[in-house]
């Protein structure tokens, strides 16, 4: 099965921000962390076809995957 994968932010540094990944048809949101080498112990904000995911998705043919690193931020306060 094809999926595609975006990577944001700092994850750039792994592939390219838009990739089109080949997985065995059996294949779990880990294996694309595994796949692209992402460190296992970085936290990512994971999302499959736009709804939160974990490490244990099933995935499926044409899904698309958005990865980012965790951001913080807002206003300062004061």
């Amino acid at each position: 099965m094809k999926v595609v994968v975006k990577l944001f932010a700092a994850l750039r540094s792994y592939g390219p921000d838009y990739q089109e990944l080949e997985l065995q048809d059996n294949a779990v949101l880990e294996d694309i962390i595994r796949k692209l080498n992402l460190p296992e112990k970085t936290p990512l904000l994971k999302i499959v076809n736009g709804k939160f995911a974990d490490l244990n998705q099933q995935l499926r043919d044409k899904d698309e995957i958005a990865l980012f690193p965790p951001i913080a931020g807002g206003a300062k306060p004061g």
